[in-house]
């Protein structure tokens, strides 16, 4: 049993006790149960998947990158921005998908292809995500 808050600039976007969480580091997924070793973590734009205590069902959330401080059984994220994948609408997501993807593509200014693949990992983990839930509901 864990401790989950996630932190937004402006507010507290989530608290709860769970039971997993699975994190989108900088280098790959990471899990974390109880009594988890202390350590801090960036995170990259994706996914975290979260396990609650009062049921085996999985939430996921987009996050845009940020930092997650595991220590003595709570789990403190901090990111810019967070979404439950149930409230992205899947055709919004699709079409931002398709057009960070083609701006991506065709724009040939290396100064804004930081930016535009930014905005294309956001719109590719939405996107991906809703469209997963889709099917399994």
């Amino acid at each position: 049993m864990s401790m989950l808050v996630m932190t937004l600039p402006d507010r507290t976007f989530w608290k709860d006790t769970v039971q997993e969480v699975i994190l989108p580091t900088l280098g790959g997924q990471m899990g974390v149960l109880k009594n988890h070793v202390r350590m801090l973590t960036g995170l990259d734009t994706g996914l975290i998947y979260v396990r609650r205590n009062s049921s085996s069902d999985w939430f996921t959330l987009v996050v845009t990158g940020g930092f997650a401080l595991i220590n003595d059984n709570t789990v403190t994220i901090l990111v810019n921005e967070a979404e439950l994948v149930s409230e992205i609408n899947l055709e919004e997501a699709e079409g931002l998908y398709l057009s960070s993807k083609h701006n991506l593509n065709t724009n040939r200014d290396i100064r804004k292809k930081f930016e535009l693949i930014s905005q294309f990992k956001k719109a590719r983990a939405r996107y991906e995500a809703r469209k997963a839930l889709k099917t399994l509901i």
